[in-house]
């Protein structure tokens, strides 16, 4: 069933914890790999990178999405295939910390 909620722009964000001198390296290797993939699903509308200038070790992925049900709507299958070749290519650890999802009351 599909709601109002499900139908409103809708933030996912993700806290990571990377090592501070790898963090350029999985800034880069996210956008190469899971940017560039969640750019082929419908609803996508950009990512945006927040870094901590207090703590190197953190990195904030602020994903939008149009609707909630249009991100909700990607198989678990493929997010698990795109995270494999990610932890593949990426070379170190990397630890996902917070995982949030938000709704857009406004949106200029």
């Amino acid at each position: 069933m599909t709601t109002n909620t499900d139908l409103q722009h809708c933030i996912e964000l993700l806290k990571i914890k990377v090592p501070p001198a790898q963090r350029e390296e999985y800034i880069h290797k996210d956008a190469e790999i899971w940017t560039a993939a969640l750019a082929n699903y419908p609803g996508f509308l950009g990512k945006q990178v927040w870094l901590n200038p207090n703590d190197p070790t953190e990195v904030i992925l602020v994903i939008h999405w149009e609707t909630r049900e249009q991100w909700k709507a990607i198989l678990q299958a493929e997010l698990d295939a795109i995270e494999q070749k990610f932890n593949q290519e990426l070379g170190f650890n990397s630890q996902i910390v917070e995982v949030c999802e938000y709704k857009v009351q406004s949106f200029l």
